[in-house]
Order: C-alpha cells, then structure tokens, then sequence
C-alpha cells in the first residue's frame, strides 16, 4: 500500500493525498450483502443532536461483515478486496464452497485467489495465515491477531481499523494476556475467536485531507473554537479578546477536558492487566 499525491494545479491539491487503491479489484459492492443507511446527522430518536458536527456528505449503503466467523471448517477463496466507505479498513469478498458468500475485515497480505477457513476448538493442525481464524487457543503468542471477540460467540469487537493488531503475550489458566495497538494488556477468554494478521491500509493514517470539502464529502461539518462562542454557548466564551476566564480547558458540557471518563466500578476491569498509557503519558 502506497499513498499517492497529485500534482498541485489548485492550492488544495498541493498536500491533500490519497491511498492508492489499485489493489482493489472490484469498484461495486455485492448486492446481496449491502443495506441502506440512512443519514441521522448526529440526532437521536427525540431529534435533538447527541453528536456535533455531524451531516450531509455522500450516501453509502452498509456492508454487512461477518465479524463472527462461524461457519467453521468451510474453506472460502477470496473473490475481491473492496473500499468499504463506513470503516477505515478495506474489506474482502468470501466464496464459500457452499455457494454461500461474505465479507470480512481483509488483513494485510490477503490477495485474491487465496482460501481463508475458520476453525473450532477441535482442529488439530489450524494454518498460521492471514485471514484465517480461530479461538485464541489455537494461536501461537507473538502472532498478529485482529478481529478479537470479548465474549465467545459474540463476534470480533477489538482490533479493527486500519493497520492495528495485537498480540498474545502468554496464556494462563482460562484466559489469554493479550496486548492491544494501544498498549493495554487485557484478559481474553482462550475460547474467544480472532483472525490472524493485521488489519489492512496501513497508510490510512497517513492520508492528508487538503481541503474543507472533502470532510465535508465523508458528513462531517466544521467545529467552531469555543473561545469564539459567547458565555452561553460555551464555558470558553465571552471576555476580552480569546481570554478563558480563568478556568482549564472544558468540553462545551463544563467538564474538564483530559479527565478519566470510565466508571470505577464497571465490572471488566477487572480483566484489564495493565492500561493503556494516556496522551500526556506517553509524549513523556
């Protein structure tokens, strides 16, 4: 994966770069596995907007992932890598020996023509490659893993965009210590499933957006500074010229900004090994 640069015949074009997609090989999305999605613009069901600088851009159809992986021990070849609009990964097309097809999160080094397989608990010798996956205790530490279930059967909820994985440091008793992209060590259920590999586009995070307009093509709106809002719109509105009155930076809602929003008591820390490092921690 590469990233690609234009050459500057308008100001915008002069740093706004792109992924180079040449790897993908299909430009239409499988029809039997796409639903509408509608446009919310960041409101709730009473209509009020519960996330800012939310809407218009362009219309997408959902692709429907399979994050599960349950069709175990059916071998699948990979059809096609896709561009899916609503995450940052690229996604691939599985043709199921059955006839069945589907997509998933495709990992980096996946190509067309390979065959992929899930396996269960019982597989005696699972095949260490990209795309496929497997319960956790099958997996040998050190590998890259992505699409981690929390709960066994639930489906993949960590290790998702683009470029991220994780890793098994060790494995004790019923669960697995595993090491998030963001530092954390947590506790897994060696039953729960994974797939190996990273996550593809890795480059994602290095894609320069150039202009207002293209944010506002992927629905999202511009965000006014508080200090430029009056006292009623924002703790940093009001007073001479970008004073503060005084008080640490706050969220538009009077919270201070930086403090640790997970509650106390929730019951899955206790399955947290070691935190991740915060943004002030790890510039240190």
């Amino acid at each position: 994966m590469a990233i690609k640069r234009y050459k500057p015949y308008t100001p915008s074009r002069r740093y706004m770069t792109v992924v180079d997609t040449s790897m993908l090989t299909k430009k239409e999305p499988e029809k039997s596995l796409i639903e509408p999605r509608k446009s919310r613009a960041g409101r709730n069901h009473h209509g009020r907007i519960t996330v800012r600088h939310r809407g218009g851009g362009h219309k997408k159809f959902y692709r429907i992932v399979d994050f599960r992986r349950e069709k175990i021990g059916v071998p699948a070849k990979v059809a096609s890598l896709e561009y899916d609009p609503n995450r940052s990964a690229f996604i691939a097309l599985l043709h199921y020996v059955d006839g069945e097809k589907r997509y998933i999160i495709a990992p980096q080094d996946l190509r067309v023509g390979d065959t992929v397989m899930s396996y269960g608990l019982d597989a005696k010798e699972p095949e260490i490659r990209p795309g496929n996956a497997m319960p956790l205790e099958l997996i040998p530490e050190g590998i890259p893993i992505h699409n981690i279930e929390l709960v066994p059967g639930k489906g993949g909820q960590l290790v998702r965009a683009a470029g991220t994985s994780a890793v098994i440091l060790s494995k004790e008793g019923k669960y697995a210590f595993v090491r998030l992209p963001s530092g954390e060590v947590r506790l897994i259920h060696r039953r729960c499933m994974a797939t190996i590999g990273e996550v593809s586009n890795p480059d994602h995070n290095n894609v320069v957006i150039g202009k207002a307009g293209r944010m506002r093509w992927m629905g999202i709106r511009p965000t006014v500074r508080g200090v430029a809002m009056n006292p009623v719109d924002h703790p940093h509105g009001g007073g001479e010229g970008r004073s503060k009155g005084g008080r640490p930076p706050s969220t538009p809602w009077g919270l201070v900004e930086g403090r640790k929003t997970r509650k106390k008591r929730k019951p899955s820390s206790r399955f947290i090994v070691k935190r991740r490092l915060s943004a002030r921690e790890a510039r240190r």
